[in-house]
Formats: C-alpha cells, sequence, structure tokens
C-alpha cells in the first residue's frame, strides 16, 4: 500500500470520527450549550466545525505518515499508532462527555488525560517522522485551549 492511500484511511478515518461527535454533540449545541454561563473568550460556535475539521484531516495524515514508516521502524511506529487510536477514542469520549452526558466537571478531568495522550502521540510520532510530529501540534495547542475553555465552563456553571 503507498503512502498516499494510507493517508487517505486514517484521514477518513479521523473525519469519520469527527463526524460521529458531531452527531453527539449537534442537539446540545443548539439547546443546552447556549443556556451555559461562558468565558469572555469563548470564540463563536462557526469557528468550531472548521478548526476541528482541519485538526482531524492534520492527525489523518500525521498518523498516515507515521504509518508509512512501518516496514524502517515496527515496532516504534506500532506504539505509536496506538496512542494515537487511543487519544483519538478519548477525543470522541470528550464530546459525549461534554455535550452528550452535559458533564463539564468530568468532561474537564477526561480532556486532561486526552491532552496527556496527544503529548505523548506527538512525541512519538516527532521521533518517527518530524511533520507528522509538527501536524500535531495545532491540535495540541486547541486542546490546550479547549481544556481551559472547558474548566472554566465548569467553573462559571457549577
Amino acid at each position: 500500500m503507498n503512502k498516499y492511500v494510507k493517508i487517505l484511511i486514517f484521514v477518513l478515518t479521523c473525519v469519520a470520527i469527527g463526524y460521529i461527535s458531531g452527531m453527539v454533540t449537534r442537539s446540545s449545541v443548539l439547546t443546552w450549550f447556549p443556556t451555559l454561563i461562558k468565558p469572555s473568550f469563548n470564540p463563536p460556535s462557526w469557528v468550531f466545525a472548521p478548526v476541528w475539521s482541519t485538526l482531524y484531516i492534520m492527525m489523518g495524515i500525521a498518523a498516515g505518515l507515521v504509518w508509512n514508516r512501518i516496514d524502517f521502524e515496527r515496532e516504534a511506529v506500532r506504539k505509536a499508532l496506538i496512542f494515537f487510536v487511543i487519544q483519538l477514542g478519548l477525543n470522541a469520549l470528550w464530546s459525549l462527555l461534554f455535550f452528550g452526558l452535559r458533564n463539564p466537571m468530568l468532561a474537564g478531568i477526561e480532556i486532561i488525560l486526552l491532552w496527556l495522550m496527544i503529548y505523548e502521540t506527538y512525541i512519538k510520532f516527532g521521533k518517527i517522522d518530524k511533520i507528522a510530529g509538527y501536524l500535531f501540534i495545532p491540535y495540541l495547542l486547541w486542546v490546550s485551549f479547549a481544556s481551559v475553555l472547558n474548566i472554566s465552563i465548569w467553573w462559571l456553571n457549577r
């Protein structure tokens, strides 16, 4: 399988996870979320879809680039992709906790674990393919911001 097919498989997987997460959030974004007190730095709602779409595409490209190195660094690639899958699962779980269960406190605890898994994936990816590591930096920064936002929303609405 060539590099571009591997990238496409991961991009489609990430976008599908994002789509499923979006389905979980849709009703709460329209009903529950507008009723919450939000910090002054809360972005407008329209920002989230393009940001997350871009991040899912970048994640998929990064994972595809790492997968492409499987013949040269089998064990390192295997471990890196395990971390990738775990962080992607935690990413989806956050949407379920925050919007599905409407529980900002539990989501705030979970997003810390998510951030740690993203960071570890970033480190592992960067050792295998520098571009893959760089592609994870915006995701790490966005989830850092999202963590502060999540915890602020919980604090303001406790």
